[in-house]
């Protein structure tokens, strides 16, 4: 009998011991498939600071009418989220409204987030409550400006352009492209910089129903390219991009470096790929009219090549781009970008191409390219109006046909590089 009895016991402790095993495996991989989801949302990039824990907020974000400092979202109880229930996270992420009915600015991509499902809000609750470290890092206190500073204008502002509706699939779309788009409309946000804003800097639309989306805008100045259809790309030129942060064409730069460093390079490639099919399924959007008559690829190249009766621009060319970029324009796949056709050469709003000549870029360690990739700034080397100069000679030679720089454009972009 006793050792019937011992025997039921140590089978009961056995049963209890492989249920808890079972358990603990089960949540851990929860909390792993939220990890995986918070790198798809992209939190880390606006969630942390140089110098601080992950998640502890401090970011500063200049929205135009003041700055916003992202939160620290860290399951600490006193300055993070760890008393948010799940239904509270969910509504702070989905809708902008924080536990104590504060709402967020739109800063906080809820718009996108609001498309997020069920059982992917359960697993980012899982992985931020247990699977990343408590943090009591105090952010600065957002500063806006009035009446922006009237966090209850919120509320009028998602009545007309924030929506609640969850992600909807279009009729006639396969698996991976519906994937593509759950990725691209809700988690990865695309739409936040791609879409253009109207006055209230509302998106002008939310999801591809409407031809608006993903079509391009500015972003801090910057000339943000449509991603509609990416003529110029294939799909694997999107998921190289994506994933390492340069392709057969171009290099990243500006704000997307933090996107694929912190995001889409963590990314599974079946991910990717359904992004990169879901992006090609978008009509084009048209392309701008030109603003001047290009040279030419092969007049441009020839006349480097000889090297006479060069203009300013051309010769400063010459002296720093051509190592690299070479008098074709057409750099070296995957390692110097093509500057022929380049969406930030020929964008209205030279910005972005200015930004890159002073100060210059560098391309992410990820996974798939550890190696980091420099191109020097030429701030210390160049006036502003041999950068003008240079400037309009690249958005005008090859087939690149985009509007002169003017010196104060210049002038204007190293000001704020030097605040």
């Amino acid at each position: 009998m006793k050792n019937s009895l011992k025997q039921l016991l140590a089978a009961s402790t056995l049963a209890l011991a492989t249920i808890a095993m079972a358990q603990a495996a089960t949540d851990q991989t929860l909390v792993q498939r939220g990890q995986y989801l918070a790198r798809a949302g992209d939190c880390m990039a606006c969630h942390s600071a140089a110098g601080k824990p992950a998640f502890s907020g401090g970011l500063a974000i200049d929205s135009g009418h003041g700055i916003i400092y992202s939160t620290n979202i860290t399951p600490d109880k006193q300055h993070g989220i760890g008393s948010y229930t799940e239904q509270q996270f969910a509504t702070a992420v989905r809708h902008g409204v924080r536990a104590d009915g504060t709402n967020l600015y739109p800063a906080m991509p809820y718009p996108s987030y609001a498309k997020v499902t069920d059982d992917d809000m359960h697993a980012l609750y899982a992985y931020f409550m247990d699977g990343v470290k408590p943090s009591a890092e105090q952010p600065p206190a957002t500063s806006m400006r009035f009446p922006f500073n009237m966090r209850w204008g919120m509320k009028v502002w998602n009545f007309f352009f924030a929506s609640d509706k969850p992600f909807q699939e279009q009729a006639g779309w396969s698996g991976e492209i519906k994937r593509g788009a759950y990725l691209v409309e809700g988690l990865g946000h695309c739409g936040s910089c791609h879409t253009p804003r109207g006055v209230a800097m509302n998106e002008k639309a939310l999801d591809s129903s409407d031809s608006k989306f993903l079509s391009g805008g500015e972003l801090n100045d910057w000339p943000v390219p449509s991603l509609r259809g990416l003529p110029r790309w294939n799909e694997q030129d999107i998921v190289d991009y994506l994933q390492t942060g340069r392709n057969r064409n171009t290099s990243v730069a500006g704000e997307m470096t933090a996107v694929v460093e912190h995001s889409t390079s963590h990314l599974q490639s079946d991910d990717l790929k359904a992004i990169a099919m879901y992006l090609k399924m978008l009509s084009p959007t048209p392309g701008a009219s030109a603003s001047v008559k290009p040279q030419g690829s092969e007049a441009t190249a020839k006349k480097l090549t000889a090297a006479k009766d060069l203009t300013l621009g051309e010769r400063l060319y010459l002296d720093n781009c051509a190592a690299c970029h070479f008098v074709t324009a057409k750099g070296a796949t995957r390692i110097f970008p093509e500057l022929d056709g380049s969406t930030v050469i020929n964008a209205d709003n030279p910005t972005g191409l200015l930004h890159v000549i002073l100060a210059g870029a560098r391309t992410p360690s990820t996974a798939k390219a550890p190696s980091i990739l420099v191109m020097p700034g030429f701030a210390h080397r160049l006036s502003d109006n041999e950068v003008a100069e240079l400037a309009t000679f690249v958005r005008q030679g090859w087939s690149n046909q985009a509007a002169a720089v003017s010196e104060h454009d210049v002038a204007r972009v190293r000001a704020k590089l030097e605040k």
